[in-house]
């Protein structure tokens, strides 16, 4: 079983914990789903990289300025259920690479733990309108390191 390398708009399987369920004294997500890597930065007294992930849910968001729908065409390049799906882009959870929260996607043999990358121009879509949220200080942010 080998882990990927962490790199922006790489789509892994990951325990995501929601900011209103860590509020809540949560300390794990309440199951696996997709997430794309937004960013990732070298910790500078060693190898060790900590990831930003923007987490991937089929529920409608509330506030559409916070999510980015993904087109079907991306969802069968990425092998997600075609369901509708949007990357929530106004919350991240971080953590030093790999965390304890990466999980296997379902059914996959040898374990794998990405599913793909997202095209260059989609993710720079998706960094931009959440750089964009970062400016205007909503982006929620739950530290995974425990």
């Amino acid at each position: 079983m080998s882990l990927p390398t962490p790199h922006p708009g790489l789509v892994v399987r990951h325990s995501y914990l929601w900011h209103r369920e860590s509020r809540a004294a949560r300390e794990s997500g309440a199951k696996d789903r997709p997430a794309a890597v937004l960013l990732v930065s070298t910790i500078s007294d060693g190898p060790a990289q900590r990831v930003y992930l923007l987490p991937i849910t089929h529920a409608r968001p509330e506030d559409e300025g916070a999510a980015i729908e993904i087109p079907q065409a991306i969802k069968r390049l990425l092998n997600l259920d075609a369901e509708r799906s949007w990357i929530m882009i106004d919350e991240v959870n971080d953590f030093i690479w790999p965390g304890f929260d990466l999980a296997p996607i379902p059914g996959s043999n040898p374990p794998a733990f990405a599913y793909g990358t997202l095209p260059p121009t989609f993710f720079k879509t998706v960094r931009d309108a959440c750089l964009a949220l970062i400016r205007q200080k909503r982006l929620k942010a739950v530290r995974r390191d425990d």
